[in-house]
Parts: C-alpha cells; structure tokens; sequence
C-alpha cells in the first residue's frame, strides 16, 4: 500500500495517542479544502454532566452499570459475555462514541428529552427501551433486551442521566450526527473506496472486518461491514448518517472542530461502506407509510418516484425538492 502523507500523518497521530493515552487540511493536491464544519461555539456545546451528580443509591449504581454496558457491551452481552449473549461482539460506544458523550458523535444527549416520540419507521410511538432495542438488533446485530430486566433498566438510567437539564423536547447543541449538506452529484463509491484505503483501513482493515482486542472479545476497531457488523436496517446505513458520522470524528483523531475528510469524501467513503456486504434483516414491517421514508432509505417501494438506486447514493436534493412539491400539493 502507497504510504500517502495523510496515511503517515494518520500513523503519526495514532502513535502520539497510544504513547500518551492508555485508553482507547489536506496539504497535497488530491483533496479539497475541508468544508461545511459545524461552527457553533465550543462554549454552547452541550457537555456530559459532572459525575458527582449521579445519584446515590439504587438508580446511580444502575447509570454506572449502564455506562458499562454501553462501554464494554460485548464482554456482558455479546458472543463471549458474561452476562448473556445477544450481540454481534461490537459495543455500543463503537458507534455512539465515549460512551454517548462525543459531540455530534452520535451521542445520547437528546435522548431522554424527546422520548417517547412517533417514528416513521415503526408507524408508532416508541419508547426508549424500544430505540434501545433498534440498536441491538440493527447497529448490533443482536436480539432484543428484556425491556424489564436489569441491563435495559441500567441503560435507560444512564441515558436519563446524560439527558440532565435539558429541556423536555429540546435538543441541545452537539446532539446526535452532524447533518451534512447534499452533494450536487451521486455519492461515488469507487471515489470511497480510495479515501477508505488511505484514511481508514489502517484501522478498520482493507477487509472491513476491524481489529478485535487481545483477548477476542471486543472490538478495539469495529467491522464496517462483513457477518459481525451492523445489518442493513441499523441508522448508519443510510448514507447521510454516516457521512454526517464519519465527517465529524473519522479518522482517528478528527473531531466536530478539527474534521479531516472534505464534505465529498464523507459521502464518497459512506457509500462505499455501505456498498459492502452486511447481515440482512426483515424490513418488511418498517415504513408503513412510505411517503414518510427518509430521501436516502434505500428500499422500495417509494412514493416519490426515484429509483432505489438514487435513494440510495443521491443525488438527494431532488428527491427532497420532490416530496415538498409533493406535500405542497396535497395541502
């Protein structure tokens, strides 16, 4: 493999982390300026609440065993778990990074204050425990949770307790995954697959496959694709989310105020991804009604008359452009 500078550069940084941590602009002419980041203050970012505010007793032993499982989900939950065996081996922090904490990291900061909300994509209104249960049979390829049992209770503790002074029904600043704006074109993933060889595989393995931890039971670097990765009904694999997801925290380093890939390049490497092979799960039940589809919900059928092709690498603006002209006119 070519050693490009931003692959040296990547190394270089990931030797500067392990050497001080124990714990887990481009400069040449092949890639653009690194555009449309998040600008809003560092100051009015939501921050994780101080952890002398979690509760005594009872309910705060369950935020803390809940912030364990979403840590190290799979030593309790997953193939090789201790508790039970539910999970494809990845944990929930592989996705929802610093255990739901990360700014614009897929974090669980809005949470608490927007549940129980309708989604389209069940036709019903949802509980916490059920979008926990989402995440377990979709990102995790797993079976659900006793919504009952302890662990469930233990996570919904520790997402309550992230959700501390928000507002019921706002959401705060650095919620969930950046929105990156649509491309003028399709998402490319032959385009993707070279930015994922010189930005990604170093971690996460020309295979896609990741890295598991010394003693196999974790993932240090999850698979991105392959029978132990998310499954195609999991949320990141519509290409806005994870596009939105890897512009403001991939590669390893990158953040909401110091990205490393160009707004092109995010969608480029999110369609190749998410044109690898993956677990396939029975979506026959989601989107009853299909005009409520999101304009990158790859599957049909579709009510807007866009081919699955397009609703699934763009462009998305006229699909989008389409469905308002549409809700226009049936008002």
């Amino acid at each position: 493999m070519i050693k490009s500078l931003p692959y040296v550069l990547g190394i270089l940084l990931l030797l500067g982390i392990v050497l001080t941590v124990n714990d887990m602009p481009q400069v040449t002419e092949e890639y653009a300026v690194v555009t449309a980041q998040p600008t809003t203050p560092e100051q009015s970012l939501w921050k994780t609440p101080d952890v002398a505010t979690v509760p005594s007793g009872e309910e705060g032993e369950l935020v803390k065993y809940g912030k364990e499982l979403v840590q190290f989900t799979s030593a309790y939950l997953g193939p090789k778990g201790t508790v039970m065996h539910t999970s494809n081996g990845m944990n929930c922090q592989n996705c929802h990074l610093d255990a739901g904490t990360k700014p614009w990291g897929n974090n669980y900061f809005a949470v608490y204050s927007t549940y129980p909300k309708f989604r389209e994509r069940s036709g019903a209104i949802e509980t916490i425990p059920k979008r926990v249960n989402d995440c377990f049979e979709r990102s995790l390829n797993g079976t659900a949770l006793d919504t009952n049992g302890k662990e469930m209770r233990a996570i919904v503790a520790y997402i309550k307790w992230l959700g501390t002074g928000v507002t019921q029904g706002e959401k705060p600043a650095g919620s969930g995954i950046w929105e990156l704006p649509f491309l003028d074109r399709a998402a490319n993933p032959q385009n993707g697959a070279l930015v994922y060889e010189q930005k990604c595989q170093s971690c996460h393995q020309a295979d896609g496959a990741g890295i598991l931890n010394v003693e196999k039971t974790a993932y240090t670097f999850p698979p991105l694709w392959g029978k132990n990765s998310y499954n195609n009904g999991a949320g990141l694999f519509r290409l806005s989310r994870f596009a939105g997801y890897v512009k403001t925290n991939m590669p390893l380093g990158a953040s909401h105020d110091a990205p490393q890939l160009t707004d092109e390049e995010a969608w480029d490497v999110a369609a190749y991804v998410n044109s690898q092979q993956r677990p396939q799960k029975d979506l026959s039940n989601d989107w009853p009604n299909i005009s409520g589809k999101p304009v990158d919900h790859p599957f049909g059928p579709f009510a807007d008359g866009f081919s699955a092709q397009q609703h699934k690498y763009g462009p998305f603006s006229p699909i989008k452009e389409k469905r308002e002209s549409m809700k226009k006119n049936k008002k």
